[in-house]
């Protein structure tokens, strides 16, 4: 599977982490053990299993975000514009499985790539869009989608 889509297999957002903790927002900047993953500049992730000890009871009740992104870096990395995530009429929205975590809409990428059989290597770039908006060349994988939408990967 490509590194797209299990960005978050090994993380928990912060912002569920510190409201179900009841500790200060920043509290993770003393936590050495700690590793973070920050996406978009906005989504702050807390790596699974490097809690401080007195902390890892909470880990039973967070959010598995196992092939989830938050949609603003789903369609960042897509390059295709968010409100294909966000609105029921957009012709794709329901071909995708969601999950709110804290008021932030997470798009399961896996599921979606794994039932279109779509290939994807870490370091591909890859462009969701109406089929007479992508761009093809020689290097690249085409995957035809339903409703006029396609995808390309970039090798």
């Amino acid at each position: 599977m490509s590194h797209l889509p299990n960005t978050l297999n090994s993380f928990w957002l912060w912002r569920e982490v510190y409201s179900k903790l009841g500790v200060s927002n920043p509290a993770y900047k003393y936590w050495k053990q700690t590793q973070t993953l920050k996406l978009n500049n906005k989504y702050l992730f807390i790596q699974k299993n490097t809690l401080p000890p007195k902390h890892k009871h909470i880990e039973e009740i967070l959010t598995d975000l196992s092939g989830y992104l938050p949609i603003k870096y789903a369609s960042d990395q897509l390059h295709v514009n968010e409100h294909i995530f966000s609105y029921e009429k957009m012709k794709l929205y329901k071909e995708f499985e969601y999950k709110f975590v804290e008021d932030i809409k997470f798009v399961n990428i896996k599921k979606f790539f794994r039932e279109n059989g779509i290939q994807v290597s870490k370091n591909s770039i890859i462009q969701l869009g109406k089929i007479k908006d992508l761009e093809l060349s020689a290097d690249a994988t085409f995957y035809n989608l339903k409703n006029d939408y396609g995808i390309v990967v970039y090798s």
